[in-house]
């Protein structure tokens, strides 16, 4: 699906997966399953920003997808589209490093995401 519902949520990012998304190579974000996150949905926009500055780089949500874990969802969905550069091993790793169990234990989500142009991401930030 991929209508644009119009809602621009904003997202930090770490640099490293910041470039992944920017370079269009990382097409799955993981975000544990927040209630601020429940009503995200394919057509919304996302504005990753790396924390500290104001770099800034826009998607759009293509689809989202509940897992109970990380493991989960790095079966079901493959660990090429989280992080090309990272086995499956190093990715689960690191998602435990940033999350500790009391949060994996939320749910994971699974969004996938499409980088928007400069042109398109103008258009959102104008309306």
């Amino acid at each position: 699906m991929n209508r644009d519902t119009g809602r621009v949520r904003e997202l930090n990012l770490y640099r490293r997966y910041f470039d992944l998304v920017a370079a269009g190579v990382k097409t799955v974000e993981v975000r544990v399953r927040y209630p601020h996150l429940a009503d995200l949905a394919a057509g919304d926009v996302i504005r990753f920003r790396v924390k500290g500055t104001e770099e800034t780089c826009e998607v759009t949500v293509e689809r989202v997808t509940e897992y109970p874990d990380f493991a989960s969802l790095l079966d079901g969905e493959g660990p090429a589209g989280v992080n090309p550069a990272a086995t499956r091993e190093r990715q689960l790793a690191d998602l435990r490093a940033i999350y500790p169990p009391e949060k994996e234990a939320l749910g994971a989500l699974a969004i996938e995401i499409k980088r928007r142009s400069a042109v398109a991401a103008r258009v959102v930030g104008e309306a």
